[in-house]
């Protein structure tokens, strides 16, 4: 089994996106990888879900605290087969085969992989990634020197793994209610107080931390970023104690505790006054790495489903032989492959910005914002949804640990919570279209893609009136008073992503017989009064979107 080889669509993304330099290395790595996560990072992911779980030594048989966090042996493998595959490496660093640094769109598809068998583990990926991004961009030259080959790891030299740490007790997601301290000292200050979600905690190099310098002012405007390392140069703890690991319901590889600083040292990250902006550019970073993880266990849960029903017998057939779960797995496998390809769409714009942040345009960075949002939604509540339905094809089964679908939906329920709710995200949206009309751009964009569209012109105007019927209905909804738009500004952002969505099955359909029966598929299903057609779409199309489900054309 090889998750790479076996996903055409993904292979005829990165073909299409990937730089003609950097495309042969990264097929060939990404070819090692998929074949890696489907077999040992697989089995060590159930071992790790099952019976590795992180634990915390919380005393040494002295009694002193060392707050030490033991993870497993298949775990600790995990992380070096990961980062030495420059998943965080070489979005920063030269690829030493090629001259040339990589890029996000091959880390997201490493990324994706590795969220088909371990996406606890994607966890601490993307907080490495969030750290290295944010040294990188706004940390000054020495610390960059000291902290930044260490995050940037790929076997070289010692590996240190990342973490953000926003959430309080008192705050959540109101992250100007934090009260963690920072005291100047020196050259350096000192950080009091707890984190209640820290997720990554002591298994992260170093961390960087959201807190309030004396004297500054109440809310986010008030807030700093800090480096802190987790240890001192002599391997003791920098200040730093964890109460307790997070029992959580899924994602139980990565651990997650409640920190106590008690006069960290830590070190000042970019302008005093900027951190929360700061952290809300490695969020735009960290959804795009949920929408990530989202669509792979998508893909694992279509996958699982599509093989068992094509195994299992009942009362006779196979299956995938009956209509109602044929339609399920179309269903699945046309979402999953058009979803898959909006959200590295949404990649290639996330790459341009987040590389060279300094040349953004204000429309730039809402329309980066606006589809990171919408699409951080919708692919979170599709993966909790396609867990389900895999889990409902297997029947008894598919509620027993033996399989991976248990484990698929506990991992998938978290992706609705990390890097914001659905009430944040539509909240999100709301600001977007208020600040900067992102609506506007939106709609603009979406008609100058379709424009370009060959073929399918019946499709092409049932998309192009919900443009109509979609623009009119919002522009409505922002004439309403507060409350009223803050009720709808979830069904906002999801009509935004069927519509975005869309727009990309549609530019894809010129590629090949399957690729237009996808798209049609997809319109159909998303704005098509319900037909009493003989045989209904999905069984007309069955045989072509399950039997060949690995042939593109």
């Amino acid at each position: 089994m090889n998750f790479y080889e076996s996903d055409p669509v993904l292979r005829e993304i990165l073909e299409e996106q990937l730089e003609p330099s950097l495309w042969p290395w990264a097929d060939k790595q990404l070819k090692s990888f998929g074949e890696m996560c489907a077999n040992e990072i697989d089995e060590r992911a159930i071992y790790t879900d099952r019976e590795g779980q992180p634990k915390l030594i919380k005393y040494n048989k002295m009694g002193e605290d060392i707050s030490e966090v033991w993870v497993n042996e298949g775990y600790k493998q995990t992380v070096v087969d990961t980062y030495n595959q420059g998943i965080v490496g070489y979005i920063h660093k030269t690829i030493p085969e090629l001259g040339r640094k990589g890029n996000y769109l091959y880390s997201y598809a490493q990324g994706y992989l590795l969220s088909q068998a371990e996406p606890g583990f994607y966890c601490p990926v993307t907080l490495t990634m969030a750290t290295a991004y944010l040294i990188d961009h706004y940390a000054d030259d020495q610390l960059k020197e000291k902290y930044l080959p260490h995050v940037l790891s790929t076997g070289e030299t010692v590996l240190y793994e990342g973490a953000t740490f926003l959430t309080e007790r008192q705050g959540g997601s109101d992250v100007g209610a934090n009260e963690v301290k920072a005291v100047p000292e020196g050259n350096h200050y000192k950080i009091y107080g707890e984190k209640y979600f820290a997720s990554n905690a002591g298994t992260c190099g170093v961390a960087m931390v959201l807190a309030r310098i004396a004297g500054s002012e109440e809310g986010t405007k008030g807030l700093s970023l800090f480096l802190v390392p987790w240890r001192n140069e002599d391997h003791s703890l920098n200040g730093i104690q964890i109460r307790r690991l997070k029992d959580k319901l899924g994602v139980r590889a990565v651990p997650s505790a409640e920190v106590e600083f008690n006069g960290a040292e830590a070190y000042l990250v970019g302008e005093a006054d900027q951190g929360f902006y700061y952290l809300m550019e490695a969020l735009n970073l960290s959804r795009v790495c949920n929408a990530v993880a989202s669509i792979g266990i998508m893909r694992r849960a279509y996958s699982e489903a599509h093989d068992y029903a094509g195994k299992r017998r009942a009362f006779g057939h196979k299956l995938v032989n009956y209509p109602m779960i044929k339609d399920t797995l179309v269903r699945m496998s046309v979402k999953q492959e058009v979803e898959l390809r909006t959200v590295f769409d949404m990649i290639q714009f996330f790459d341009e910005a987040a590389r060279n942040p300094s040349t953004e345009k204000e429309t730039t960075t809402a329309m980066n914002r606006l589809r990171i949002a919408i699409m951080k939604k919708e692919t979170a509540e599709q993966a909790v949804h396609f867990a389900h339905e895999s889990l409902e094809i297997h029947g008894g089964n598919g509620y027993i640990e033996d399989f991976v679908t248990p484990r698929l939906l506990r991992d998938a329920q978290v992706l609705t919570v990390w890097e914001g709710t659905a009430n944040i995200l539509g909240l999100e949206v709301l600001r977007l279209l208020h600040k900067y009309k992102a609506h506007e751009f939106f709609f603009q964009e979406m008609t100058q893609r379709l424009s370009f569209v060959q073929g399918l012109s019946n499709e092409v105007e049932m998309v192009t009136q919900e443009i109509k019927d979609l623009r009119e209905w919002m522009n409505s909804i922002l004439q309403k008073g507060t409350d009223a738009q803050t009720f709808y500004s979830k069904r906002m952002a999801e009509r935004m992503a069927i519509l975005y969505e869309s727009v990309v099955a549609l530019e894809a359909a010129g590629k090949g017989e399957r690729h237009r029966i996808v798209a049609e598929l997809y319109v159909h299903q998303a704005y098509a009064d319900e037909e009493s057609l003989d045989p209904p779409k999905s069984l007309q199309y069955s045989d072509v979107i399950l039997h060949d489900h690995k042939v593109l054309s």
